[in-house]
C-alpha cells in the first residue's frame, strides 16, 4: 500500500488564517507591552508551614474530638474483642463455663 501524497507533504498547504506550529500568525497584538507572572503564582506554597504551625495547631485542637474519640472507640473495641477472642479459645476460659 503506497502512502497518500499528502503525507509525504509535511507541512499543510493551501491559504489558512493560522499557521503550522510557531508560525501561527492571525492578527497583530496591539496594547500588550510585556506578560508578568505573579509573585502568587510563582511560589503558591511559601510559608505553608509556618502558617501551619500557628492557625493549624487551633483548627487540629477543634476537630480533635471528630477523629480522637472514634479512633479511642475502635481501640477500645479492638482491644476487648482480642482479649475476649483469646479467653474463649483457652482451656481457662472454657473451664469457667462463661460461654456455651
Amino acid at each position: 500500500m503506497r502512502p497518500s501524497a499528502s503525507v509525504h507533504s509535511g507541512m499543510p498547504t493551501g491559504k489558512t488564517w493560522m499557521g503550522w506550529w510557531g508560525d501561527l500568525g492571525g492578527p497583530k497584538q496591539v496594547g500588550i507591552s510585556s506578560y508578568v507572572v505573579s509573585p502568587y503564582r510563582q511560589a503558591p506554597m511559601r510559608g505553608a508551614v509556618q502558617h501551619w504551625v500557628t492557625r493549624g495547631y487551633k483548627r487540629l485542637a477543634q476537630q480533635a474530638m471528630y477523629f480522637a474519640i472514634p479512633i479511642g472507640a475502635g481501640y477500645a473495641l479492638i482491644s476487648w474483642s482480642i482479649d475476649n477472642n483469646h479467653l474463649r479459645n483457652t482451656k481457662k476460659g472454657q473451664s469457667q463455663g462463661l460461654f456455651p
